[in-house]
C-alpha cells in the first residue's frame, strides 16, 4: 500500500511533464496523417506508380489504423498503456525507417500499414494515460492540450513535408519520424507511468476481431467508391459486410460474458453526442484539407512549400479553439460551447462559396481558415472530455479508442463523400469547355474532365488562346465545386448544433457528475502533502 502511495505522488508531481511526452507521442499521428499529401507527386515519379498506388500509399496506414484502434484500446486495458504506447512507438520507429529505404511502390504501401499498426497502439495510450493521471479541471484542461497537439501536427505536415521536398529528399518524409519517436521513448521510460484495469477481464477476440473487420471493410468502401463509383457491386457490398460485421459485433458484445465495448454507455447523451460531434469536426476538418491543398496548388498556382506555409492558420486555429473551448467548458458547459461552436463551423462553411474565389487575396482566405479551424478545436477538446467523462476509468482504454475511432472514420468520409462531390461537380463544370476544345486528344480531354491538375496539364501544351480559356476555366470550376462541396460539412455541424443542444446534459448535470473527481484530486493533494 505504502509503494502505491509513492507510486501516486510521484505520478501526480510529474503529470505536466508526463503530458508533454505523451504530446510528443501523438504528434507523430498527428504530421503522418498530412506530411505524405505533399511528396505524392515526387514519389509517382520516383516508383513509376500508378494511381491506385498512391492511394494505396495514404490509405494503407488509415485502413490499418482505424481498424486495430479498438482492439489496442482493450489490449492496453489489460496488459498495461505505458508498455502498449512503447512498443507502438518502436514499431512505428522501426516501419518508417523502412520506408525511407523503399525501392518500390508496393514497399511503402507495406510500410505505411505498419505504421498504422503502431499508431493504433499510440494514439489511445496517450488519451488513456491522460484520464488515469488528471482528474476534475485539469483533465479538461489536459484533453485540450493534447486536441492541440493533434491538430497542430495535421496543420504542420504539409509545412514540414514540403520543406523536406524541397530542401532534402522524400526520404526524410519518413525519417524525420525516428528523432521524435526517440525522445519520447528516452522521455517516456522516465516520465509516464503505467496503468491497467485493476480487473482485468479476459480478452474478448472475437469481439476485437469483428470490430476490426467491421471498421477495415467500411474504411475500403469508403476509400474505393470515389474511383469506382458508389453504386460499384465491390462498393455496396462493402458497405453491406460493414453493416453484417457491426451487427455481429454488437450482437456478441450485448451477449459476451466479458464483452470488449460496453454499448450501454451509448445510453449516456455526453458519449454519443459528444463522439457524434467528433465526427462531425473530423469530416469537415480532412474534407477541408483534401480540397483546400488542392486550391492553393492548382488554383492560386502555390508549390508544395508555399502551400504548407498557407496551412499554417489551420493549426494555430486548431490550437487556439481547444484552449479557449476548455476555458469556455468550464464556464458555459459542453453544451452551450459545442453547439455554439458547431454553429460557427457552419457559417465558416457555409462562406467558403464565397471566399475562396480564384482570384482571392490570401489574407481572406487565411482568415476564413482560421476561424473554421478555431471552431474544430473548440468542438474537439470538449467533446472528447465528454465521451471519456462517461466512460469508467478502468476501461480508459477502449474509451480512448471509440473516441479515436469516430475521429478516423469521420474522417475518412469527409475525404470520400466531399472529394466525390467535389469531383463530380468539377468534372460537370469543365466538361463544356473541354468538349468545345475539338482539337484535343480522346485521352487528354478525358483526364482534363477528370482533374484539375491534368486540365493545367495539358493546357500547358495548347495553343495560347486555347491554354488560357482550359487553365481559367479549370481553376475556376474546381473553386466553385470546393466551394459547394463544403456546404455537405455546414449541413452536418448545423444539425449537430441542434441536436447537442437539444440533448446534451446541461451545465448543472456536469457539475454533479464532477463532484466525485474534485474529491479525488483533494486525496491527491492530501497525500503529496503527508
Amino acid at each position: 500500500m505504502e509503494t502505491n502511495t509513492v507510486a501516486d505522488a510521484r505520478k501526480y508531481r510529474l503529470r505536466w511533464k508526463t503530458l508533454v511526452v505523451l504530446a510528443l507521442s501523438l504528434m507523430l499521428i498527428g504530421l503522418d496523417n498530412t506530411i505524405l499529401n505533399v511528396a505524392i507527386p515526387t514519389l509517382q515519379t520516383e516508383f513509376s506508380a500508378s494511381a491506385s498506388q498512391l492511394q494505396w500509399m495514404v490509405d494503407s496506414y488509415i485502413l490499418v489504423f482505424a481498424g486495430l484502434l479498438l482492439a489496442m484500446g482493450g489490449l492496453g486495458d489489460r496488459f498495461g498503456r505505458a508498455k502498449l504506447l512503447r512498443i507502438g512507438l518502436v514499431i512505428f520507429g522501426i516501419s518508417a525507417l523502412g520506408a525511407s529505404f523503399a525501392t518500390s511502390s508496393g514497399q511503402i504501401v507495406a510500410a505505411r500499414a505498419l505504421m498504422g499498426v503502431g499508431g493504433a497502439m499510440i494514439m489511445p495510450s496517450t488519451l488513456s494515460i491522460i484520464i488515469d493521471i488528471f482528474k476534475g479541471a485539469e483533465r479538461a484542461r489536459a484533453i485540450s492540450i493534447w486536441t492541440a497537439t493533434a491538430g497542430v501536427g495535421i496543420g504542420l505536415g504539409p509545412l514540414l513535408g514540403g520543406l523536406l521536398i524541397e530542401y532534402l529528399s522524400w526520404n526524410w518524409v519518413f525519417l524525420v519520424n525516428l528523432p521524435i519517436v526517440g525522445v519520447a521513448l528516452l522521455a517516456g521510460w522516465w516520465l509516464v507511468p503505467e496503468s491497467k484495469d485493476p480487473d482485468p477481464k479476459p480478452i474478448d477476440f472475437l469481439g476485437a476481431g469483428l470490430s476490426t473487420a467491421a471498421v477495415a471493410a467500411l474504411i475500403i468502401s469508403i476509400i474505393e467508391a470515389p474511383s469506382l463509383g458508389w453504386g460499384s457491386p465491390l462498393v455496396v457490398g462493402g458497405f453491406g459486410a460493414t453493416v453484417v460485421l457491426a451487427a455481429a459485433f454488437a450482437w456478441r458484445e450485448m451477449t459476451a460474458e466479458y464483452p470488449l465495448l460496453d454499448f450501454s454507455v451509448f445510453r449516456n447523451h455526453r458519449f454519443s453526442l459528444g463522439a457524434g460531434a467528433i465526427s462531425i469536426a473530423s469530416f469537415g476538418l480532412m474534407g477541408l484539407i483534401f480540397g483546400f491543398t488542392q486550391y492553393l496548388q492548382f488554383v492560386k498556382d502555390y508549390s508544395a512549400l508555399e502551400a504548407g506555409v498557407r496551412l499554417l492558420p489551420l493549426a494555430a486555429g486548431i490550437a487556439i479553439g481547444a484552449r479557449g473551448g476548455e476555458r469556455l467548458n468550464r464556464r458555459f458547459g459542453t453544451r452551450a460551447v459545442v453547439s455554439a461552436a458547431m454553429l460557427l463551423l457552419a457559417l465558416t462553411f457555409g462562406s467558403v462559396n464565397f471566399v475562396f474565389l480564384v482570384d482571392a487575396e490570401y489574407w481572406v482566405i487565411g482568415v476564413a481558415v482560421l476561424l473554421i479551424s478555431t471552431a474544430m478545436g473548440s468542438i474537439m477538446a470538449p467533446s472528447t472530455n465528454a465521451v471519456m467523462g462517461a466512460v469508467p476509468e478502468n476501461k480508459a482504454g477502449v474509451g480512448s479508442a471509440m473516441n479515436d475511432v469516430t475521429r478516423q472514420v469521420g474522417g475518412a468520409f469527409g475525404i470520400a463523400i466531399i472529394g466525390s462531390v467535389l469531383n463530380s461537380i468539377y468534372s460537370s463544370r469543365i466538361a463544356p469547355t473541354v468538349e468545345s476544345l475539338s482539337t484535343l486528344p480522346a485521352q487528354a480531354s478525358e483526364a482534363s474532365i477528370d482533374s484539375v491538375g491534368a486540365a493545367l496539364r495539358t493546357a500547358a501544351s495548347l495553343p495560347e488562346v486555347q491554354a488560357v480559356l482550359l487553365a481559367s476555366e479549370a481553376r475556376d470550376a474546381f473553386a466553385d465545386a470546393f466551394g459547394l462541396a463544403v456546404l455537405i460539412g455546414a449541413g452536418m455541424a448545423l444539425l449537430g448544433a441542434v441536436l447537442v443542444m437539444r440533448f446534451m446534459p446541461s451545465l448543472e448535470a456536469e457539475e454533479t457528475d464532477a463532484t466525485a473527481d474534485m474529491a479525488d484530486v483533494g486525496e491527491r493533494v492530501g497525500v503529496i502533502a503527508d
